[in-house]
């Protein structure tokens, strides 16, 4: 991003965790910059509100409290990928931007991950210690080899691709679980694509790099070990909390695990974990991205977006708003909210790996540039799937990464909308769903999703239902969700034939379990059962 210098000071900056000085210094150009390697809480709470920016790294904790006192506050960077420690809800509330550099650190991640497993292979960190404590054991610190060895790998984002990349150079075989990345994009990385318990089954060594949400929380639980090689080794350098703790610590003392590589942990400092003293564990504090390289391009990038925030420009790194590009025109600023949460929608019925794209813009809409719309499209299909936080500026390049192709096509007709996007995704079926905005308000409105002819608002819980069209259908679906106590806000039925099968929409008040969505799916007539959170 090129930056015109400006000698005007407009703002006030507070970087509150060393940066890089290069960073420190592009700031200086611009704004009234204070800079520290560390705030303790109590100075970040007393002094905040003077600010009109925060940069932070991962040791600052941004919660609702830090925000309150926020008023001057127009973007929080964080100079690297994770989010965690920032409250992006009461960000968002109070209309403050939150922006990482989700590219800054890749590399030196997927380093750190094959130093961990070259490390542990070799039990490098076990023989320095006993060597630099005056001893001379070499028969008891006998490696393994990585060459023909078998590594999983879990999640094959920008991150795993790298690691799938170098463990290649090694001679490893690789298999990778990862419900989102296309055939394609897997085979041109040599990696074997297979169900999360085959790779489980296969792997000697086992390495994470998924992102932290409620379906990867304890995704290597104690289940999940059952499942592995005796004697497999587990590397996490992605995020604390994927792996229960306690678990790891019964099997390996069981010796069914030989030995584990972590980098974070799911609180941290881990304080008196019994992980940091096992002799068969190696444990850095959460160095993935602690490079001169790394740290010096999150400076400088996370830099870049604060300046483009206070001075009015687009700040690609956003995740927490959509942020159009100055050059849209208003009349699609609308349909950017509404084209995400229709990515969104799109990847959570397709139920599997998307190998291709198709968006078509009918209407008015059809008459300007709806590149951004597809981007926005992508950040929304994306972002709950990626290791990475996905925005407006990496989005296309994931899809590119996974191999997905990404078709538009635009017509000035729409039969029964003014304005209409509808996407199709191809996963060896293709499935279908469109948005629109209705009435003055511009209501968000879902429509011909999976093809029937329904449409049902946008929700934080939607559910749809597929069924034989036959009378009691309907109720026999609002009666198991009234046992378990779910409120359904809105319903909507289609269907293609008379007496064929049937679709059915429903917005919800609560979420749906895994266990009442499998007691849909088992009853007489019901053909499929999906749970959508936007």
């Amino acid at each position: 991003m090129s930056l015109a210098k400006n000698t005007e000071i407009k703002g006030k900056v507070l970087v509150a965790e060393k940066i890089s000085p290069e960073g420190v210094a592009l700031l200086k150009e611009r704004f009234e910059v204070d800079a520290h390697d560390s705030l303790s809480r109590e100075e970040l709470l007393e002094r905040i509100g003077e600010y009109d920016a925060l940069i932070v790294r991962s040791g600052t904790k941004v919660d609702s409290e830090v925000i309150r006192r926020a008023n001057r506050l127009k973007i929080i960077g964080r100079a690297g990928i994770g989010v965690d420690n920032i409250d992006l809800q009461s960000a968002t509330k109070k209309g403050i931007i939150v922006a990482n550099v989700p590219e800054s650190n890749v590399i030196s991640a997927a380093e750190h991950t094959m130093a961990m497993i070259l490390s542990l292979a070799r039990r490098i960190p076990f023989a320095h210690h006993s060597l630099s404590s005056g001893e001379w054991k070499r028969s008891k610190f006998q490696g393994v080899e990585l060459f023909g060895k078998t590594l999983g790998i879990l999640g094959l984002g920008r991150i795993g691709s790298l690691v799938a990349e170098r463990a290649s150079s090694f001679g490893m075989k690789l298999v990778g679980y990862d419900p989102f990345i296309s055939e394609q994009k897997a085979k041109r990385l040599g990696v074997e694509m297979l169900p999360l318990d085959d790779v489980l089954q296969r792997a000697d060594i086992l390495t994470l790099h998924v992102p932290k949400t409620k379906e990867t929380y304890h995704l290597i639980d104690k289940e999940s070990i059952s499942k592995m090689k005796n004697g497999a080794m587990i590397v996490n350098v992605s995020r604390g909390g994927i792996i229960d703790e306690e678990a790891l610590i019964e099997a390996i003392k069981s010796g069914r695990i030989a030995g584990a590589a972590l980098d974070v942990f799911e609180c941290e400092p881990p304080k008196e974990s019994e992980l940091c003293r096992m002799e068969q564990v190696i444990v850095t504090p959460h160095l993935g991205a602690s490079t001169t390289e790394a740290q010096y391009k999150a400076g400088v990038a996370i830099a870049e977006q604060v300046i483009a925030a206070l001075e009015g420009g687009f700040v690609g790194g956003a995740v927490n708003i959509s942020m159009p590009h100055r050059e849209v025109v208003e009349t699609l600023k609308p349909y950017l909210p509404l084209a995400e949460k229709l990515g969104r929608l799109i990847t959570h019925v397709s139920q599997s790996a998307i190998s291709e794209v198709e968006l078509e813009y009918l209407g008015d809409i059809s008459e300007h540039d709806t590149s951004l719309l597809t981007v926005a499209f992508l950040k929304g299909a994306f972002e709950t799937v990626s290791t990475e936080t996905v925005t407006y500026v990496n989005a296309p390049l994931i899809a590119m990464e996974r191999g997905i192709m990404v078709k538009e096509s635009k017509s000035r007709k729409s039969r029964d909308y003014v304005n209409l996007i509808m996407a199709s995704a191809k996963n060896g079926k293709k499935v279908h769903a469109g948005a629109t905005l209705i009435g003055k308000r511009g209501q968000e409105i879902f429509v011909n999703v999976l093809e029937y002819e329904i449409e049902i608002s946008p929700s934080d819980y939607i559910a749809f239902v597929t069924y034989e069209d036959k009378p009691g259908m309907i109720g026999k679906v609002g009666m198991i969700l009234g046992e378990h106590n779910i409120n359904i806000s809105s319903l909507q039925v289609g269907r293609r034939v008379i007496a064929g099968i049937a679709g059915m929409g429903l917005t919800l008040d609560q979420p749906l379990s895994q266990e009442i969505i499998e007691r849909l799916k088992g009853e007489e007539g019901i053909m499929d059962a999906i749970f959508i959170v936007l």
